[in-house]
Parts: C-alpha cells; sequence; structure tokens
C-alpha cells in the first residue's frame, strides 16, 4: 500500500538522516497530495469524492498520470531509498482508486496555495535548469490553471460554493477581482502578480516559459458552462 510504502521511507529517513529524500519527492510531484491543484479543479466540476472521480472521469484520470508519470517522473532523483517509479505505481494502483479512504476534493483543496510551489514550483524550476524552459509542461500549469479557476468559487455550470480553508483565500480572490464567469473578456492581466508571486510557487512562472500558457487555458475555462470540462478534455483527455 501507498502509505505502507510512504511510513517505511520515513523510517529509514531518520535511520540515514537522509532529510533530501522529503524534499525530493514533495518537490517533484510524487507525493500523495501532488494532485492538489487538479482536485480544485474537480471541486469546480461537482466531484465529491477524489477517488470516485479518478475511477469515473478518463480525462481526470489521465492528467493525474500526466503530473506524475510524464512531468514528475523525468526530473525526480531516484534516492535510492524507495524508487520513484515503484512509489507512483502503488499511489495509482492502491490508494488513489480506493473509494473507502473517503478523501473529499474540497478537504483535499484546504491551504493549496501553502503546498503548491513544493509540490510544482520547484518542477517547474527542474525543468528550466534541464532543459532551459519549463514549456514542455501541460499538466501541471493546467492544475495550476484549475485552481486558480477554482478560487474564483463558481463551479462549471454557474453555481456559487464556499471555498475551502486557505490563508491567502481573501489576497487571491481580491487579485482575481473583475473576473466573470462565461465573459472571457473580463480577464486581462488579473493572473500576473499571482503568477509571479514566488512567495507562492517558488518561481515566477513567467520566467519559466509558463505563464502565457497558464493564461490561455484559464481563459478556456472560464468561456461558460462545462468550459472547464472541455479545456481539461481538449489538454489531458484528448492526448
Amino acid at each position: 500500500m501507498a502509505g505502507l510504502l510512504w511510513k517505511k521511507a520515513l523510517v529509514c529517513i531518520w535511520l540515514t538522516g537522509n532529510r533530501e529524500f522529503v524534499r525530493t519527492y514533495e518537490s517533484n510531484g510524487m507525493s500523495e497530495s501532488s494532485t492538489l491543484s487538479y482536485r480544485s479543479s474537480r471541486v469546480v466540476l461537482g466531484y465529491d469524492l477524489f477517488a470516485h472521480m479518478l475511477n469515473t472521469d478518463a480525462d481526470m484520470m489521465k492528467m493525474a498520470r500526466m503530473v506524475a508519470y510524464d512531468e514528475g517522473l523525468p526530473v525526480v532523483a531516484n534516492p535510492g531509498i524507495i524508487s520513484p517509479q515503484a512509489f507512483v505505481d502503488e499511489l495509482f494502483n492502491d490508494r488513489f482508486p480506493n473509494e473507502y479512504l473517503g478523501d473529499t476534493n474540497l478537504r483535499l483543496a484546504v491551504d493549496v496555495s501553502q503546498m503548491v510551489g513544493i509540490r510544482f514550483g520547484e518542477t517547474m524550476k527542474a525543468y528550466v535548469a534541464k532543459y532551459g524552459d519549463a514549456s514542455r509542461l501541460t499538466a501541471i500549469p493546467l492544475g495550476i490553471a484549475g485552481w486558480l479557476r477554482y478560487m474564483l468559487a463558481v463551479d462549471d455550470e454557474g453555481n456559487r460554493y464556499e471555498l475551502a480553508p486557505d490563508p491567502m483565500n481573501e489576497e487571491i480572490q481580491e487579485q482575481l477581482k473583475g473576473i466573470v464567469v462565461g465573459r472571457p473578456e473580463s480577464f486581462t492581466n488579473q493572473l500576473k502578480p499571482i503568477l509571479s508571486n514566488e512567495r507562492i510557487f517558488f518561481a515566477d512562472i513567467y520566467k519559466t516559459g509558463l505563464g502565457e500558457k497558464i493564461e490561455t487555458m484559464f481563459r478556456e475555462m472560464i468561456a461558460g458552462p462545462g468550459a472547464v470540462k472541455a479545456t481539461v478534455h481538449k489538454y489531458a483527455g484528448g492526448r
């Protein structure tokens, strides 16, 4: 089981003093909460249980696998304690599909602003270091766009909902002020202070080559009813 595998790894960390293991996995989207950004987008689509979402929505499962296998694994180091491939396999084969765990998307969306940097910011920086920029990434920017779309507190059918607790809710919603779902023209430069905020992402996303891509995805997500689902399918399901 993934949880047992992770606990075994933590024991090894304390025995060997290899704290870098935690940073390696957290910073390249290898943890059980690596899917936090697209979990936020699932709240927008009306899903409750995380496992049920992945078991019934092929596009979201594809997006999750893209984040982990296609975009995370290529830049994650193997610390020797546990194989990155084996760890991700355990998550997708055992933990993620297990509906008995009862993990809800709204609960898992708590404090996303405090985690998105270590989960995805470091991955983007790793791509910049390895390839010169992070423009080849798709699922990670799609997840970030989904999180920001979630922050509008309007679901994909136009109904309002309450955001999960997050210390930056008020600040980010203020920065998104003026954006109206169903009116893409209302989106101008509101994402710039968020995506360039290194306090959130540990990097200026525009300097990684992904700022404009996220803006494009976000604009597509606010086009109107069903736009989030269509955007996820375009960039993940249609691949």
